[in-house]
């Protein structure tokens, strides 16, 4: 028998009566016709479902990729914006440190304070695992970087604004006078530095300046102050000292007597005391030294309203060529 199909009626030869007889499916074979037809149906659509998925954007996805592309495209504007910024900030930051405060004499800020990072290693791990992270974690970093220098340099702007307004104050209690008078300068001894031991023979810092004088020759205040030491001093002998606050202290050695006390508030070229040969000292004369802020500094910086350029260059001259100081 030969099966014979006509569209959806199907033909079976008879070969006894030589001809086509119909032939009737069962319930079972229609069944199966229509669930094939069926998963056909359905396995062509859900490939051609993924196939738009991942070939053609949504109206929303493509969208959403023009506004990620716009965004990166911010940040990286946003990026060299910051950079310009931290560059002219980093110039404001040196007129600062280099001209500002140094015209006020000032104390510097340090480096580590004004350049100072942010603590915590997980401050930015959220931004990790945006798209761009890298370039969304480094612009977020110079944010925050360049937001705190901004408040530290605010501070200093103001904090010199102050000084600037208590400058005329502050100019009467440098001090800027030498300790005793001295203008042809015959009378100085030994500067500030490396020096030769009187007793011990032997190189040793000096931390101030001798003035070799008479005893009794009057020594006088450098700068408005308060008187904080008149007393013994281990080494110093008799000794005043003074507190011209901005930080500037001034110490005045082996005198022969005080005019001074405690707690007394004196005025630049006071006299406060007389030369002497008190304490471990090879001869009368004055010691003299400046504290800025906790440390010595070489008080010869500090004559410029006693002094003329021309005395001020002999003044150097004659204290460097004295190897041997008197205490």
């Amino acid at each position: 028998m030969k099966l014979f199909k006509n569209r959806k009626t199907y033909y079976l030869y008879n070969p006894n009566t030589l001809d086509y007889e119909r032939v009737y499916p069962s319930a079972k074979d229609r069944l199966f016709s229509v669930l094939r037809h069926l998963s056909t149906g359905i396995a062509f659509g859900i490939a051609t479902f993924f196939v738009m998925m991942h070939v053609i954007d949504s109206p929303q996805e493509s969208q959403l990729r023009k506004e990620n592309k716009l965004l990166q495209t911010q940040y990286e504007v946003l990026d060299l914006r910051l950079n310009n910024a931290m560059e002219i900030l980093d110039d404001i930051q040196q007129r600062d440190e280099n001209l500002y405060r140094a015209i006020f004499q000032a104390e510097s800020i340090p480096e580590s304070v004004r350049k100072s990072g942010f603590g915590g290693t997980n401050r930015y791990k959220q931004l990790m695992e945006l798209t761009n992270a890298e370039l969304v974690v480094s612009t977020t970093k110079k944010m925050d970087m360049l937001r705190k220098q901004l408040y530290i340099q605010s501070n200093s702007l103001e904090e010199l604004i102050e000084i600037g307004k208590n400058q005329e104050e502050r100019a009467k209690c440098i001090p800027a006078i030498q300790p005793i008078s001295n203008k042809d300068l015959r009378q100085t001894a030994s500067g500030y530095g490396v020096r030769i031991d009187p007793i011990y023979r032997t190189p040793r810092f000096h931390s101030g300046m001798d003035f070799s004088a008479k005893i009794g020759t009057d020594i006088y205040a450098t700068g408005d102050g308060k008187v904080t030491m008149a007393g013994w001093k281990q080494g110093y002998g008799n000794c005043v000292m003074i507190d011209h606050g901005y930080g500037y202290q001034t110490l005045y050695g082996h005198m022969s007597k005080f005019k001074v006390r405690v707690g007394q508030k004196v005025k630049r070229g006071e006299v406060i005391g007389a030369v002497g040969n008190t304490g471990k000292s090879t001869g009368p004369h004055l010691h003299y030294e400046v504290i800025v802020r906790g440390h010595y500094d070489n008080p010869s910086k500090y004559y410029y309203m006693d002094l003329t350029p021309e005395e001020y260059d002999r003044m150097i001259q004659i204290a460097d060529n004295h190897g041997q100081v008197m205490d």
